[in-house]
C-alpha cells in the first residue's frame, strides 16, 4: 500500500513571496505534490513566468500580482482565487526583505519597511486568508521565519525582530485556530544563498562564519525546503501545529564545530 499522506490533489495552495527563492521553489514543490497553486508578488512578468512554471506542471495557476504592504491587493487575491479556483486550503507567506545596518544608524522608515513586510505582511495574509479557513473548517498556513527566530545576528535587528515576531505569530494563531481545524507553522531556514542574502553572503567575512558554523558545511539550496512544506501542507501533519521546523544543516544545533 502507497501512504497517500502527502498528497496534495485537490488543494489549493497560494504562495506570497513566490515569484523567486524559497516561495518559488515551495510553490513548484507544492504543484509537483498535487496541489493547484497561485504564486504571487508585486512583478507582473514575475508572476506569469511562475505561473507557466506551474502550469507546465500540469497544474492550474493565476496570474494575480499583490502588495504585502497593501491589505486590499490581499483581499483581491483572496477573492479571485476563491472565484477562480473554489477555495483556498493552504496560504505559504515567504515575503522577505532584510538590509544589513548598524542598530544605531538605522532610520524608522528601514526598521518599518522591514517589519512591514516580513511581519506585518504576514499578519495581513494570515488573517484576511485564515477567515476563509476558518469558515471552511479547514487551513494550513507556512509562515517562513529565520536562523534570527531563535538566535541574534550582527547588525540586522530589524529582520532579526521580525522573524522572531514570525514565530510567535505562528504559535500564536496555532492556539487560537486549532479548533477550526487551521493548522499554522512555520520553516525556519538555516542559510540559504537567494537574491536577499546574496551580498551578505558572498566572499564576506559573515559568508565565512556562517558556513562554519553549520555542521554540513554549505549553504542549503532552495529545494530542501520543499519537503518540509510539503510535509506541513498536507494531512502527515494533520496533528502538528505551533511548530517551527528548522531546515539548517545542523546550525542551531552546533556547539563547537571544530
Amino acid at each position: 500500500m502507497t501512504y497517500k499522506g502527502f498528497d496534495l490533489a485537490g488543494r489549493v495552495a497560494v504562495v506570497v513571496g513566490g515569484t523567486s527563492g524559497i516561495g518559488q521553489a515551495i510553490g513548484r514543490g507544492l504543484a509537483e505534490a498535487g496541489a493547484d497553486v497561485v504564486c504571487t508578488g508585486r512583478r507582473a512578468d514575475l508572476v506569469d513566468a511562475t505561473a507557466k512554471e506551474i502550469e507546465a506542471i500540469g497544474r492550474r495557476s493565476l496570474r494575480i500580482t499583490s502588495d504585502v504592504q497593501d491589505r486590499g491587493s490581499l483581499e483581491r487575491l483572496l477573492g479571485t482565487s476563491i472565484k477562480e479556483l473554489g477555495k483556498v486550503d493552504i496560504l505559504v507567506y515567504a515575503a522577505g526583505r532584510t538590509k544589513r545596518t548598524p542598530f544605531v544608524d538605522v532610520d524608522e522608515r528601514e526598521w518599518n519597511d522591514i517589519i512591514d513586510t516580513n511581519l506585518t505582511g504576514a499578519y495581513r495574509s494570515s488573517q484576511i486568508f485564515g477567515r476563509h479557513m476558518i469558515e471552511q473548517k479547514y487551513g494550513r498556513i507556512i509562515h517562513i521565519g529565520s536562523l534570527t527566530s531563535f538566535v541574534g545576528m550582527q547588525e540586522v535587528a530589524a529582520y532579526t525582530t521580525s522573524k522572531s515576531g514570525i514565530a510567535g505569530l505562528t504559535r500564536a494563531l496555532a492556539v487560537e485556530w486549532a479548533k477550526y481545524g487551521v493548522c499554522v507553522n512555520a520553516i525556519a531556514p538555516g542559510v540559504f544563498r537567494t537574491a536577499l542574502n546574496e551580498k551578505l553572503l558572498d566572499g564576506t567575512a559573515r559568508g565565512r562564519e556562517l558556513l562554519m558554523r553549520t555542521p554540513m558545511g554549505r549553504f542549503g539550496k532552495v529545494e530542501e525546503l520543499v519537503g518540509t512544506a510539503i510535509f506541513l501542507a498536507s494531512e502527515a501533519a494533520s496533528f502538528v501545529t505551533g511548530a517551527v521546523l528548522e531546515v539548517d544543516g545542523g546550525f542551531l544545533a552546533s556547539g563547537v564545530n571544530q
